[in-house]
């Protein structure tokens, strides 16, 4: 019976990852080039952007005071590019992450059951998990910012997986602190990541 659900879940996993590879861009970059092109007075930055896009590439962020790339359409041109790029890669970086999720529960669930000798290659899994989960956030929080911020009454796609970014972040930290200090709460905090992490995958994945 265990291992028929482990069959299940790893085929849904794997149609979450086909599907979300094949359509991993969620943002129409095209017509944001079309705007810039075709009308020159168009408003290069939105009015409502992230606080780390506001410091790095806002009106007066720090690449645009440093020079390393002033507001102009040539340079907004070329910023939408690295933002396709970065969020594609912040995708793909996500169904990475969480295939080592799964691996670190089979394993970690083999620990509680008493098998000890998996200690190392759990917590470096761990670590493989952290790193690669910060690298994925990172690419999202530093990309630069669309022509346009979408407002979309009620809810969709993309703010399910905000919200749902302010759930598994915390987590991933409360995992991380507790790994060494309780076990009930690294194991509690652990599900809560895993869990809130796939939901933002599928909803990222599956646009409604």
């Amino acid at each position: 019976m265990i291992q028929l659900k482990k069959k299940v879940f790893l085929s849904l996993f794997m149609l979450v990852l086909i599907n979300g590879i094949a359509n991993c861009q969620s943002e129409d970059f095209l017509d944001e080039f079309e705007k810039l092109i075709d009308n020159e007075n168009v408003q290069l930055i939105p009015e409502k952007m992230i606080f780390t896009q506001k410091i790095f590439w806002g009106e007066k962020g720090l690449l645009r005071k440093v020079g390393i790339s002033k507001l102009n359409i040539e340079n907004r041109e070329k910023e939408l590019i690295l933002r396709e790029k970065m969020l594609k890669a912040h995708q793909i970086i996500g169904y990475v992450t969480f295939a080592a999720m799964i691996a670190q529960g089979i394993i970690g669930g083999k620990l509680y059951n008493g098998e000890n000798d998996l200690y190392d290659t759990h917590k470096n899994l761990g670590n493989f998990v952290t790193a690669s989960y910060f690298a994925g956030a990172s690419l999202s929080l530093l990309a630069p910012p669309p022509i346009i911020s979408k407002e979309i009454k009620g809810i969709n796609n993309i703010k399910a997986h905000k919200i749902l970014a302010n759930l598994h972040l915390p987590a991933m930290i409360a995992t991380n602190i507790y790994s060494d200090r309780d076990r009930d709460i690294h194991k509690a905090s652990a599900y809560t990541l895993f869990a809130s992490y796939a939901l933002a995958l599928i909803t990222i994945t599956f646009n409604f």
